[in-house]
């Protein structure tokens, strides 16, 4: 079953520049044009003005590339109208990059520049030398994150390599920024050779608070990930597992108050067991889910299964208590939670129909998620997906910048269960209602008290289980 995209989406925005004649109605055919079309009309400016035309640029958010392509051409056809020009807007801001470098302190004057290089310099680095702790205050070390990737699994993309993942890695690196207040720089590696990131990641990390992983396809991130946590004594974070886990697990609390159920008694199925649905596992578990059934391409994960391999084997030891076995089409029935991190359309409405009383779905898959929410919503207490376009989107920028802002104020040595759970928490406790409402379990990424709160409980969750080296006087 293949489900169409229906909504304008601001990602495949489109400015086009016309050529309309004066003495024509051009401009209202074409709004009527767009709109017929199922575009969504934008700004509408003039650009230059004669007396037998005008050049305006529409802005206008259309569904695909391919629509905004059908727009443009019947454009092209309505009389006392030429398209001069198609700029797509995403594009545009990506032009140069989306990152640059400031300096903090102007430097105006040789006196300031022999105080911020040489001679002067020279003390504070053997400062350092002799207390490389100092390195914390005297650098920017104590703000900053390397957002490292080799982009073997971006968005849902896949093995697209270093170079086409840096747009991904810059645009981490705005949202640090502007949600936590951190400095993050974009490294992309040219290598998949687990050995090789380990040791590149370990050389660089001097000049870094701390480490997120992005974009590294299981099971080698598994693998990453343990080795730099164990070598290095700064916080490491592989966010596709982690932080989906933690936003995920913050949207589950809420729901679960929605429908007035109880962690320990729900039937969880969880769809892609990789990076994402293992840790999103991890912490359902730590939450005190106890009956949770995996399922990978090849169908459940069960004691029938002889091609498991080390990390869904240990997987398997964790869950499915009753070991059942069968498609998801099986299993999913009388289930009172879904949650998907697969890929798109693999759940039916008959699917939705056989599960428990006040079903919950969380289908993340991006960015066509399991099920439609148009098609879910009838049958279902509480829908949520990984789209900015419908409410209840689980987006990791709600963990990983207020969570960094947490471990860099308490220099923290790694980023523990603890810690995660206490993000999970502060998330969902943002939301001040005191009613539970099924379209809102998880707050807006525009939320500005979020980062903030979830700074404060890693933070405290850091002091309260030994792995800060700062605490706040």
């Amino acid at each position: 079953m293949t489900q169409q995209r229906t909504h304008t989406d601001p990602s495949y925005s489109i400015t086009v520049r016309l050529r309309l004649d004066s003495n024509s109605n051009a401009l209202g055919q074409v709004t009527l044009a767009i709109a017929g079309l199922g575009g969504k009309l934008g700004a509408i400016d003039i650009i230059e003005a004669e007396e037998d035309f005008l050049v305006r640029d529409i802005s206008i958010d259309t569904t695909s590339p391919e629509h905004g392509e059908q727009i443009t051409k019947h454009l092209k056809s309505i009389a006392g109208t030429e398209v001069i020009n198609v700029s797509d807007r995403t594009f545009l801001m990506h032009l140069g990059g989306k990152l640059e470098v400031c300096s903090k302190i102007p430097l105006t004057t040789r006196e300031r520049l022999s105080r911020a290089y040489t001679p002067g310099v020279a003390r504070v680095c053997m400062a350092i030398h002799e207390d490389p702790k100092k390195a914390y205050k005297l650098t920017i070390k104590r703000n900053t994150v390397a957002v490292v990737s080799d982009g073997t699994a971006v968005l849902g993309l896949g093995d697209i390599g270093p170079e086409a993942a840096m747009p991904v890695m810059e645009g981490k690196g705005m949202l640090f920024k502007e949600f936590g207040g951190v400095d993050a720089f974009p490294i992309c590696l040219n290598t998949k050779d687990v050995d090789e990131i380990v040791n590149t990641v370990k050389n660089i990390a001097p000049g870094f608070g701390g480490i997120n992983l992005e974009d590294i396809s299981a099971p080698r991130c598994f693998e990453i990930e343990r080795r730099l946590k164990e070598e290095l004594d700064i916080p490491v974070f592989h966010d596709d597992q982690h932080g989906t886990a933690v936003v995920m697990t913050a949207g589950f609390i809420n729901a679960l108050k929605v429908v007035k159920k109880k962690a320990e008694d729900v039937k969880v199925v969880v769809v892609g067991v990789g990076a994402a649905g293992t840790a999103c596992t991890n912490m359902l578990l730590d939450l005190g889910v106890t009956n949770i059934i995996g399922f990978d391409r090849k169908g459940s994960l069960d004691s029938s299964r002889q091609d498991l391999n080390d990390e869904k084997k240990k997987y398997l030891k964790n869950t499915n208590p009753n070991d059942e076995k069968g498609t998801i089409h099986d299993l999913i029935k009388g289930a009172d939670v879904f949650i998907g991190l697969s890929g798109p359309n693999l759940l039916n409405v008959e699917d939705v129909k056989n599960m428990g009383v006040d079903p919950i779905i969380f289908a993340m898959s991006n960015p066509t998620p399991e099920i439609m929410p148009e098609v879910a919503l009838p049958h279902v207490a509480v829908m949520a997906t990984g789209r900015s376009d419908y409410p209840n989107q689980i987006n990791n920028v709600l963990c990983f910048p207020g969570l960094f802002r947490g471990v860099l104020d308490c220099q923290a040595v790694t980023i523990n269960e603890e810690m995660k759970m206490a993000a999970a928490v502060a998330i969902a406790d943002s939301i001040k209602s005191k009613v539970p409402q099924s379209d809102y379990i998880i707050p807006s990424v525009f939320n500005k008290e979020v980062a903030g709160n979830v700074a404060k409980a890693v933070e405290e969750a850091a002091i309260r289980t030994g792995v800060a080296k700062r605490k706040r006087k």
